[in-house]
């Protein structure tokens, strides 16, 4: 008995058009026989978009392999805004790291009550720890507090625990009140070429213990409307600090961040302060960025947690920046994350990196 199929014939063919041939069967035509086929064009990677967004990350992680000039004495820098919320400690530890990265050995004393960037380091920080606040309260040697940062080589940690919460009612009673940072600072004997000082949001005796410390101010700016206020009162510690504590302090960095290059009151703030505080603002600003919100929450800086971000190339160039403004040496621009030159295709990539 015969099938259904058989007598309904051949089957039509339900895909039209050509097919794979089977292996071994030759479908070259005569015309074509022997004839090497053409290997497909070569593209050009740089020419796609995602190698054009690409090679700047590149750019930069290269030259974080290449060593900076090294100060030719060690670097005090108090990292100061008595308004919160502005990335003092993001911009202390990110600032940190790239040094570190850079070949530099650096330490970083947190003296925020809150600990913050002894988190962001991964550097325990609980009560029992010997902390600064041993150092200002105790007179403890800062030798026996500071902390090497697993993650980042050459990257030190003097921590701040809970207890420093009350160790500014604590100094009043003390002599030499103002000075006990700078005193532990003068007899710590390992080499170091930049201390960076992470302040509290607020201008009373630890942040006078860190000015009185150090030689350079570095203060980071909000690129928000409420950026310049409440400055003048710091710039006027600042110049008090001068006048009867410490006559080589001055503010040597601004620095800008949070910049969302999608809004026109990023530029705007940004322009205002170019203007207003002129070459101590860096050319690098630091974008509004998500891998920079997320990295303390892993005990890292943004350096280790995504190298290729905005966030971590930004902070590269602000330190390589810094570094060669320190020297003296002419920093090239062209490499600056300068914000209002960026086009909004860019701009709404940082703002989700």
């Amino acid at each position: 008995m015969r099938s259904d199929a058989n007598l309904a014939g051949p089957m039509a063919d339900p895909v039209p058009g050509p097919r794979s041939e089977s292996p071994g069967e030759d479908v070259s035509s005569p015309a074509t026989a022997g004839v090497e086929a053409a290997p497909p064009p070569l593209v050009d990677n740089d020419d796609l978009p995602i190698g054009r967004a690409a090679q700047p990350a590149a750019d930069a992680l290269g030259r974080s392999a290449e060593p900076l000039p090294r100060p030719a004495q060690t670097r005090v820098m108090v990292v100061a805004n008595q308004k919160g919320g502005v990335g003092k400690t993001t911009t202390t530890v990110n600032l940190a790291a790239s040094l570190a990265l850079h070949g530099a050995k650096v330490l970083v004393i947190d003296l925020d009550p809150q600990g913050n960037a002894s988190t962001a380091l991964g550097i325990d920080h609980h009560a029992d720890v010997p902390s600064i606040y041993d150092v200002l309260v105790d007179s403890r040697p800062l030798l026996e507090v500071v902390q090497p940062v697993v993650d980042v080589e050459g990257l030190f940690c003097a921590p701040a625990t809970i207890d420093l919460a009350g160790a500014e009612i604590e100094l009043v009673s003390l002599v030499a009140r103002e000075s006990r940072l700078q005193r532990a600072i003068q007899a710590y004997e390992q080499p170091l070429d930049y201390i960076l000082i992470d302040c509290p949001p607020s201008l009373g005796l630890l942040t006078v213990n860190a000015l009185v410390a150090g030689a350079e101010v570095l203060i980071p700016i909000q690129c928000e409307y409420y950026a310049l206020e409440g400055l003048g009162q710091l710039l006027r510690n600042v110049d008090l600090v001068r006048a009867h504590l410490n006559q080589s302090l001055h503010v040597s960095t601004i620095l800008l961040t949070m910049y969302d290059g999608r809004t026109r009151l990023a530029s705007q703030v940004a322009e205002e302060v170019r203007t207003h505080f002129g070459k101590e603002v860096l050319r690098t600003s630091i974008p509004r960025s998500v891998r920079i919100s997320e990295a303390p929450s892993y005990g890292q800086t943004v350096l280790t947690y995504d190298p290729g971000s905005s966030g971590s190339l930004s902070y590269l160039e602000a330190a390589r920046e810094i570094a060669l403004r320190g020297a003296g040496i002419h920093y090239d621009a062209r490499h600056a994350h300068l914000g209002a030159g960026m086009n909004s295709t860019q701009s709404m990539a940082e703002g989700i990196q």
